[in-house]
């Protein structure tokens, strides 16, 4: 029987960037990784994490006719961050996000340290293996 908690389709690639970066820096960093969220690092400044999404940079840089090149990561990420641990249901994560409408939720361990990244794309490969 297959195994249906985050941990095991979540990536553990975590791609952070600082809060003070352009989101022109940003769009960079997720363009060249083929990745449409990033996490934001914690500075004495803004001492939680924050994530920038693809959604963000349309909902706030295009549809507002804003310059990425001109604005700072943190006028835009969402802070503090949505979570799940990476022991929870592939079902619990999906109600989680849906509850939230997000598409993408950083995994933490049993301490609450980052460990992974979980997406909707991710469900769509989950999906397909559900139907073997």
């Amino acid at each position: 029987m297959m195994d249906h908690n985050v941990k095991d389709w979540m990536i553990d690639l975590l791609v952070f960037i600082e809060p003070e970066a352009s989101v022109l820096e940003a769009l960079h960093q997720m363009r060249r990784r083929y990745i449409h969220s990033i996490l934001v690092s914690k500075t004495p400044e803004h001492p939680e994490f924050g994530i920038l999404t693809s959604t963000d940079i349309c909902d706030k840089i295009i549809a507002e006719q804003r310059n990425p090149a001109a604005t700072k990561v943190h006028e835009i990420m969402h802070s503090p961050i949505l979570t799940i641990r990476q022991d929870k249901s592939l079902q619990e994560c999906v109600r989680l996000m849906k509850e939230h409408n997000v598409h993408h939720m950083p995994v933490v361990d049993e301490q609450g340290e980052l460990v992974g990244f979980i997406s909707a794309t991710d469900f769509m490969v989950a999906a397909e293996q559900l139907a073997k």
